[in-house]
C-alpha cells in the first residue's frame, strides 16, 4: 500500500508546522519529515490540536536527499509556474490530477513543500519527478504553507482505496531506466551542456506519466539495447579505421 511522506523544507514558522500536522491528522497521513526546520515551540502543538503525535514523531534531517530516502516518487509543489513547453522544470499538474495518478501506487511517495518565502530551489525542483501547482488567482497565486498541504492531502484522501489495474515500477527500476537514458545520450554524443536539462525533462515526463512496471521494462529494454548497439558500432568503426590507417 502506498505510503505518503509530507516533507517540509526549512519551514520558517512553527505555527505553520503545527497546522500542517493538524491537516495530516484530519486526512489520515502520519509521516512528517522536516529539513532543517525552525524551532518547534508550544505554538506548533497548539495549532496541531489532535495532530500532536504527528508532530512529536516527525523526523528531522539536515539534507534534502535524506528526506527523500526510500521514496519511489518525489512530488514537488510550487506557487510559481512557467508557461511554454521549453520551461519544463515548472510545468505542473493539479492536485486532483496527481491524486488520480497516485491511485494504485504501492511505493513510498514524498510530497515536498518549500520555504514560506522562496519555496523550493531550482536544484530541488530538478530532483522532483513531477510538480504540483494549486490553481489560484493571478493577483495572489502563493498559498499559505498549511493551506497548500491541506488541499493536496484532501485530493489524495478522496481517491485512496480505489482499485487500479496497473502496478508501478520500483524505485530501483525507475533509476535504472534514467541511467540507461543517460547512457544513450552519452553514446550518441549528445551535447554535454544540454544533458542536465534533457535528463530533468525526461524525468518530469516520466513522472507525470507514472508508468506501470511493464512499461518501465519495455522502455529500459529499448534504451539499454540502443546504448549497447551504438557502442558496438563505435568499436567496429574504430577497428575498421585502424585497419585502413595501418600500412
Amino acid at each position: 500500500m502506498v505510503s505518503f511522506r509530507v516533507v517540509l523544507v526549512e519551514p520558517q514558522t512553527d505555527g505553520n508546522v503545527g497546522a500542517v500536522a493538524r491537516s495530516m491528522g484530519n486526512f489520515g497521513f502520519k509521516e512528517l519529515c522536516m529539513v532543517s526546520p525552525c524551532e518547534i515551540t508550544d505554538e506548533a502543538y497548539k495549532r496541531a490540536k489532535h495532530g500532536g503525535d504527528i508532530l512529536r514523531n516527525a523526523s528531522v534531517v539536515t539534507s534534502f536527499e535524506d528526506a527523500l530516502k526510500d521514496c519511489y516518487l518525489v512530488v514537488g509543489t510550487s506557487g510559481i509556474i512557467t508557461h511554454g513547453d521549453a520551461h519544463f522544470v515548472r510545468i505542473p499538474i493539479t492536485p486532483k490530477e496527481f491524486a488520480e495518478k497516485s491511485v494504485g501506487l504501492e511505493e513510498n511517495v514524498a510530497l515536498v513543500f518549500g520555504r514560506e518565502d522562496i519555496g523550493l530551489t531550482q536544484e530541488q525542483l530538478y530532483r522532483c519527478d513531477l510538480l504540483v501547482n494549486i490553481p489560484s488567482s493571478d493577483d495572489y497565486p502563493t498559498l499559505n504553507l498549511s493551506h497548500a498541504v491541506t488541499i493536496l492531502l484532501y485530493e489524495i484522501f478522496t481517491l485512496q482505496g480505489k482499485p487500479s489495474n496497473t502496478r508501478p515500477s520500483s524505485d530501483d527500476q525507475k533509476e535504472l531506466m534514467f541511467k540507461f537514458f543517460l547512457e544513450v545520450l552519452e553514446a550518441i554524443n549528445y551535447p554535454k551542456f544540454r544533458r542536465k536539462k534533457t535528463e530533468v525533462m525526461f524525468r518530469r515526463m516520466m513522472g507525470r506519466a507514472v508508468p506501470s512496471r511493464w512499461e518501465y521494462y519495455t522502455i529500459m529494454g529499448v534504451f539499454g539495447g540502443s546504448a549497447k548497439k551504438i557502442r558496438r558500432l563505435e568499436i567496429e568503426n574504430a577497428e575498421l579505421k585502424k585497419k585502413l590507417e595501418d600500412p
